[in-house]
């Protein structure tokens, strides 16, 4: 992502934010309620390289749309989730849980600070989540928790 830039979306971003996760084949399912909570990170032109977003839940945030295009770096991840911590903290969110069922992601997680937590144990308001529903319901699920 040479020169591309981490911003915070908004509304104007709704619809180019759907078509960047629908071609990556992966939800866009309440974007827009929730699109102050989400990063972008453009090219000079203005196309979206990477996405990654938080689902709001009272407190606790639930990591969502993580999509980075195929020539981001480590490094890029790694910004966008400094960044996606930095906007956490100031939307006065006190944890953020990550979940998926590819393992090669808790490693990355892990080294930043992830912890792993129990499934039968998440916040309550986490379990209205059709996102955490759904990952409920995949084999090998795991979800990781951050304080913020």
């Amino acid at each position: 992502m040479n020169n591309a830039e981490v911003r915070c979306a908004g509304i104007e971003d709704v619809e180019k934010l759907s078509l960047f996760l629908q071609n990556a084949k992966v939800s866009s399912e309440g974007i827009k309620d929730s699109i102050d909570y989400f990063l972008l990170s453009e090219n000079e032109l203005g196309q979206i390289q990477a996405s990654l977003g938080i689902e709001p839940h009272g407190q606790v945030g639930l990591l969502r749309s993580l999509v980075l295009s195929p020539n981001s770096t480590e490094k890029d991840m790694f910004i966008l989730l400094e960044q996606i911590l930095m906007l956490a903290r100031d939307k006065g969110l006190t944890e953020l849980y990550m979940a998926s069922n590819k393992q090669s992601a808790a490693l990355f997680f892990t080294l930043m600070g992830f912890q792993p937590h129990d499934s039968t144990k998440l916040p309550a308001d986490l379990y209205e989540s059709e996102h955490v529903k759904h990952i409920l319901s995949v084999d090998n699920s795991y979800f990781l928790k951050f304080s913020i």
